[in-house]
């Protein structure tokens, strides 16, 4: 069914790699409801373009020239402060959870990234085109786990406390998460917080993995408090 112009999603797509950038670019065309209003090869290009172009979504490559760092996502960040309501979608090659939290540093909302070699399984990209366009989030499965994977150390946590830490990770609302868990929201308040004081003891006692954690629920807890889910009470002084 074909969609009207005006009601389909409006996308800037951004990566170095010609070949890869015009194969994204064709696999978007593939989806009625999505439209490619231009491409970038660069950050500059990136911030640029996305100016005046004015998308809904931007599909981004992380390393770009001039430097080929972490442009991607600076460009992303830059585009996000100067409009707000912009929705971001990362295309990386690399399943290293610093990028992912680099991303996600002032919040999930409206942010979802994706491993390149799996966008093309099934309809993995529309899908986050679609979630980030409404303020939702969406992170690759590997992506999720290298975040949320126990580390050398440990941190001692039952298997229902490493699944709650997943779905905070994936950034489920809570109303959600008490669904799937057959409780409450109440009763999830009690579970994050116990898992909080949980975390920040072993971070304290140097557990680097515990400390990944803790960055994360943190971020979670920031998250919730913006889709107005009243958990500030759970944040220490300190943490930033």
């Amino acid at each position: 069914m074909r969609v009207p112009d005006n009601h389909k999603i409006r996308v800037f797509l951004a990566d170095d790699n010609l070949i890869v950038r015009e194969g994204v670019r064709a696999l978007l065309a593939t989806a009625p409801d999505i439209e490619v209003i231009g491409v970038a090869g660069s950050y500059q290009e990136l911030v640029d373009g996305a100016e005046k172009a004015a998308p809904q979504v931007l599909v981004t490559d992380i390393r770009m020239p001039p430097s080929f760092q972490r442009e991607g996502i600076e460009a992303a960040k830059e585009v996000r402060k100067r409009h707000p309501g912009t929705g971001i979608v990362v295309l990386s090659q690399y399943d290293e959870p610093d990028y992912a939290i680099a991303l996600l540093s002032e919040g999930a909302a409206g942010y979802a990234y994706l491993l390149k070699d799996r966008v093309a399984e099934g309809d993995q990209l529309f899908r986050a085109i679609r979630e980030v366009t409404t303020g939702g989030s969406m992170l690759d499965p590997r992506i999720v786990e290298a975040l949320v994977r126990p580390a050398s150390q440990g941190t001692d946590l039952s298997p229902d406390e490493e699944e709650l830490l997943q779905m905070l990770a994936e950034g489920r609302p809570m109303k959600a998460i008490a669904v799937s868990r057959h409780t409450t929201p109440a009763a999830i308040d009690d579970a994050i917080e116990k898992l909080f004081l949980k975390l920040a003891q072993a971070a304290s006692s140097g557990a680097a993995g515990a400390l990944r954690r803790l960055k994360l629920l943190h971020q979670a807890i920031v998250d919730r408090e913006e889709q107005g889910e009243s958990l500030s009470r759970l944040l220490p002084t300190g943490i930033a």
